[in-house]
């Protein structure tokens, strides 16, 4: 069915390599249980969880040439078209560490950096690809030499096109690309707080947020909250969703599942609750798990039906 065509965009891909064990001792030499090392970056995980659903997937962004390797070997594995601009250099690598606990610490390493030739061969494909796309997705942390500024262009054109851009990113790159109002955005309470600047630690501070966010015309506000579930606000209205209470393994890649089962739902043209429903099973499958993607869909069939989802109106908690 040729409605199920996305593009997703990395502009700064990254080789995870995810290590489990007992607890972190800073400063020691910590021993490693399990690891393993994959091709990622926010949207090449939304593009492997969509592919697994069935959706024709184009990916595009910046990709290093010394390391593009596992990249391409997960394009070809999963049927998903390869669109990205080669840079020099080599994609960065992300270290996380997962303890019994459940906590995850990250390592960032910085990544490629690009030229205003590699920018301007982006934008090129970029918007060849708007030619036959209406829905792209646009995820994850900038590379060096790229400005929050030309993010905030490309999404404002895209928009301006009437594409449906999901935006899922942090720090400067998601406080420029909201002023491009894309159609559909999904911080987290943490990313949320950082672009508002105050702590918002109550359920009726997130929904006020949200709504400024809205008022700006941004048409889908969708705020993740780990274990409490997901808030998501259109056309005046709340709705959220409660995930059953999972075993987590690992919460590596769960929002980027989230956004993959959003962008599925409206690629289907589904009702709000049934989207919402089967994107919130969906990210709490994605935290049983060490890799991003879909192993069994009758896990995820299962789960949709222990997931709860009502609609809310934002009153102020009373205490």
């Amino acid at each position: 069915m040729s409605t199920l065509n996305i593009v997703t965009v990395t502009l700064n891909p990254a080789l995870d390599m995810t290590g489990a064990m007992g607890e972190l001792n800073a400063g020691s030499v910590n021993l490693i249980s399990s690891s393993n090392l994959n091709p990622g970056g926010k949207g090449i995980n939304v593009a492997k969880v969509l592919a697994d659903l069935g959706a024709n997937v184009t990916v595009t962004g910046f990709l290093g040439d010394e390391n593009q390797d596992p990249f391409l070997h997960l394009f070809e594995q999963q049927a998903i078209t390869d669109k990205f601009v080669r840079v020099a250099g080599a994609s960065r690598i992300n270290v996380k560490l997962v303890e019994e606990s459940g906590r995850v610490t990250d390592l960032n390493f910085p990544g490629v950096e690009v030229s205003q030739k590699d920018v301007s061969a982006f934008e090129a494909t970029l918007f060849s690809l708007a030619d036959t796309h209406d829905v792209f997705v646009i995820a994850g942390s900038l590379p060096r030499g790229m400005t929050p500024d030309t993010l905030k262009g490309w999404i404002l054109a895209l928009h301006e096109q009437g594409k449906k851009v999901f935006f899922d990113s942090s720090n400067a790159a998601l406080t420029e690309g909201l002023k491009a109002t894309p159609w559909l955005i999904k911080p987290n309470d943490e990313e949320l707080s950082q672009w508002a600047g105050q702590e918002l630690t109550s359920q009726h501070a997130l929904m006020q947020t949200g709504e400024a966010l809205a008022e700006t015309g941004i048409q889908n506000v969708v705020i993740s909250r780990g274990a409490d579930g997901v808030l998501w606000f259109a056309n005046g209205e709340w709705i959220q969703s409660q995930p059953p209470k999972m075993q987590v393994v690992s919460t590596v890649g769960a929002g980027d599942t989230l956004v993959a089962g959003m962008c599925w739902g409206e690629l289907n043209q589904w009702p709000r609750e049934q989207t919402l429903g089967f994107a919130t099973a969906l990210s709490a499958l994605a935290v049983t798990q060490v890799n991003v993607g879909i192993e069994n869909m009758n896990d995820v069939d299962a789960l949709k039906d222990q997931v709860s989802v009502k609609q809310i109106t934002n009153e102020k908690e009373q205490g």
